[in-house]
């Protein structure tokens, strides 16, 4: 008898590997990839301008970073003592406008710099609903908790949607011809858009997705599918009964590693876990000479491993 309906993603020809640089944009499940990214240390960089949830504030940022834009104190926004951008996601904020610009202004050449070198580019799109600012009929990132009289909410169309993920792939093309592109729906579901709003919103994503890979070489990965339609139970969801859990997120990336990564690349992972299991054991007697033979070990693998692929560091990743 059968219980699940196994989701089987498409094997990707370009595969990664840790000399891939991979670069990660979009909704808040793109952070939950940069975090597998990083366990396994593939330096991986993601969201030039924070999470992002629909595919034109994502186009904003890849132009705005491809075009070396430069943030002034015209394009902030202030808030209850507090200095923001509607284009960003709220880490940037502050109550020193300096500091917010300071940020905005590094994180565009560091976008910069990551889409021109990057191997893949991974885009997850949440959402089709978008937020117009009234001021100047602007679409923003983020409404943050600005009263809601200030915006118009739309719905994007399949057209509108389809037009800004093929802006996004030829910019990026403008600067890296190389780079091979994955798109995936996000899992979350955005209930606050309402039940029936969240599956029109996700089904017109979809829609404009597999449109743009009729006319173009991109691969698409089934993370909503996996979640709707293998794992379909609360119990793999975090008590909002919204965002995958910690369960159904190590379950997502297997099935990702599974198809995108070669057997060598995956062995080597196995490598680098090890490891990191190591760096996180907590002793009862750190003076020990049981720890201290411990320590001794884990430095000789330490070593084994990055006189074989040096471009593997085991430090704290700066974003």
């Amino acid at each position: 008898m059968k219980f699940r309906t196994k989701i089987k993603a498409t094997p990707a020809v370009n595969q990664i590997d840790y000399d891939s640089n991979v670069v990660l944009l979009g909704s808040c499940f793109s952070e939950h990839m940069e975090e597998k990214f990083d366990y396994f240390k593939f330096e991986p960089y993601s969201n030039p301008y924070g999470i992002l949830f629909h595919p034109k504030a994502i186009e904003k940022s890849v132009i705005d970073c491809l075009t070396q834009k430069q943030y002034g104190i015209e394009d902030l926004y202030q808030y209850n003592d507090t200095w923001l951008s509607l284009d960003h996601h709220s880490s940037f904020d502050q109550r020193n406008p300096d500091e917010v610009l300071s940020g905005i202004n590094k994180n565009l050449l560091d976008g910069y710099n990551a889409l021109k070198m990057a191997s893949h580019v991974i885009i997850t799109l949440g959402t089709s609903w978008v937020y117009k600012w009234k001021d100047d009929n602007s679409i923003v990132g983020n409404c943050y908790k600005i009263p809601q009289k200030k915006f118009d909410k739309i719905l994007l169309s399949s057209e509108q949607i389809l037009g800004s993920l093929k802006n996004i792939v030829a910019q990026i093309q403008s600067v890296n011809q190389q780079a091979s592109f994955i798109f995936t729906v996000s899992p979350v579901r955005h209930l606050k858009d309402g039940f029936i709003e969240n599956t029109l919103s996700k089904a017109l994503l979809h829609k404009a997705i597999h449109t743009l890979m009729k006319e173009l070489p991109l691969s698409y990965f089934p993370a909503y599918e996996i979640m709707m339609d293998d794992l379909r139970d609360y119990r793999f969801y975090k008590s909002d009964l919204i965002h995958p859990n910690e369960m159904a997120v190590d379950y997502i990336w297997e099935i990702f590693k599974e198809n995108w990564m070669s057997e060598a690349t995956i062995e080597l992972m196995a490598e680098v876990e090890e490891i990191q299991r190591s760096l996180s054991h907590r002793p009862f007697d750190p003076d020990s000479d049981m720890h201290q033979k411990f320590l001794n070990k884990l430095e000789q693998k330490v070593s084994s491993l990055k006189s074989r692929h040096p471009q593997i560091k085991f430090h704290k990743k700066r974003k």
